[in-house]
């Protein structure tokens, strides 16, 4: 219950920010304009908090959080009085018109540098992308990478990170191949030629990384716990956090999956552990709980989690850096997410990315929750990189979205005269089942990852 609470509560949080900053560019660009903002609403339905300014503007913060929208006069929907007329949105040129409509996403784009300048000069820790081991007859087998090469650059571009790694994988999705440059364990620069003809990332939830056959180093999984989920059969059975696990049933435990394997086909049937507590040895009878797969196999768990081994040396690395270049690295990393959002659809067009991987408000409250679990600086890269996916989802020429409406002023714009209302009518009604229908699948792709 507390994990619902949690996600729910950042999901607000994280949702609540990015649709202010969304609305807000196209408030502030239309006061600009000179257009009358009758109402700025965060959330849907009954206001739970409301209030005017001396313009008259209403602000309400809605019981649904789940979007907003600015109000504005507009003599389509509304009866405008005569003194009134020049205040109307669709009194306004075709350009005021476009700025408008454009400023929503682009306050976003806007938000995502100004979040990502605020995490650099705070300071990002990375991991080395260093391979820790090679999925047999994969396309990473196949280029001959080696356990121990540390990746430095993919095609032309240069990587520090494993998210930088994955994003370079995405960003090549289509292509024959990418060249990639990496240091060996002997020190050695070696270039890799991985092979991605025919790679599509089909699978749900499936990474990048694993698909090509990549394993990440990571430290070896001890036997000491790390943590001991409350309620759990662990705690019931008095396992306590720090505790090394010595043997089960009698069999020394060499190794984490060798305890995990045995206790996932040992659901509700009773287990004896010998554990390490303050150099003693003590038993404890434990009684796995029981989870059923999707596939209808059920296995047991116990509910811990064990500790990692240090890191070595220099594999993990804190870079902070000064207002100017912070701003600079935000503006780059926002073009490349942009970019990257746009050719993911393009790929979702075409079916090299599976429609399977779609997220909607649950996948989102969820990352939202994990964001935060890790900090600050996690949680600013969480906003920027949904701030920048809102801003790029709400170009789609769709006619309900902000994208659907530049579309229908450029055409204004290049014929003279603007979209009749029939066509602009129909337009609306197909982009608004488009948007349900997408809606829904995502939803579905969610409850399928619960």
């Amino acid at each position: 219950m507390f994990e619902f609470l949690w996600n729910l509560g950042s999901f607000i949080v994280a949702l609540g920010i990015l649709v202010t900053v969304h609305e807000y560019g196209h408030f502030w660009v239309a006061r600009k304009c000179a257009v009358e903002v009758q109402r700025f609403s965060i959330g849907f339905g009954k206001p739970l908090l409301k209030w005017h300014d001396k313009l008259g503007t209403e602000y309400v913060i809605a019981l649904i959080p789940l979007g907003g929208y600015v109000k504005m006069l507009d003599g389509r929907v509304d009866e405008v009085p005569e003194h009134k007329r020049h205040l109307a949105f669709n009194s306004k040129p075709v350009l005021s018109k476009i700025a408008v409509v454009a400023a929503g996403p682009i306050a976003n784009f806007l938000f995502a540098i100004i979040v990502l300048a605020a995490m650099y000069m705070i300071g990002v820790q990375n991991v080395k992308p260093v391979v820790g081991g090679v999925t047999e007859q994969s396309r990473a087998e196949t280029a001959n990478f080696q356990a121990g090469d540390h990746i430095l650059q993919l095609g032309d571009k240069s990587v520090s990170s494993w998210q930088e790694v994955t994003f370079g994988l995405m960003s090549n999705l289509g292509e024959e191949q990418v060249v990639v440059k990496v240091q060996d364990a002997q020190q050695q620069i070696r270039l890799r030629a991985l092979p991605l003809n025919d790679w599509k990332l089909d699978k749900q939830d499936e990474a990048p990384l694993q698909s090509v056959g990549i394993q990440p180093f990571r430290p070896e999984i001890t036997l000491t716990l790390a943590h001991v989920q409350a309620g759990s059969a662990a705690e019931k059975a008095g396992l306590q956090v720090g505790d090394t696990i010595r043997s089960i049933d009698s069999e020394p435990v060499q190794s984490w999956q060798l305890l995990v394997d045995k206790v996932k086909e040992s659901a509700k049937q009773p287990l004896r552990i010998i554990v390490i507590r303050a150099q003693e040895e003590i038993s404890l009878t434990v009684i796995p709980g029981a989870n059923t797969l999707k596939s209808g196999e059920t296995v047991g768990y116990l509910g811990v989690v064990p500790q990692l081994a240090e890191w070595p040396a220099g594999y993990i690395e804190t870079r902070q850096y000064g207002p100017l270049d912070s701003m600079v690295l935000g503006i780059k990393k926002t073009y490349e997410l942009i970019s990257l959002s746009f050719d993911m659809i393009g790929n979702l067009i075409t079916g090299q990315v599976s429609v399977k991987n779609l997220s909607g408000p649950v996948g989102i409250a969820v990352g939202a929750g994990n964001s935060v679990s890790y900090g600050i600086v996690a949680f600013l890269s969480f906003l920027a990189l949904i701030s920048v996916n809102l801003g790029v989802f709400n170009l789609l020429p769709l006619p309900v979205l902000d994208g659907g409406h530049l579309m229908y002023y450029l055409i204004e714009l290049i014929r003279k005269k603007p979209v009749s209302e029939k066509t602009q009518e129909l337009g609306f009604k197909v982009g608004a089942l488009l948007l349900i229908a997408l809606t829904c699948f995502a939803l579905l792709n969610d409850v399928s990852r619960l």
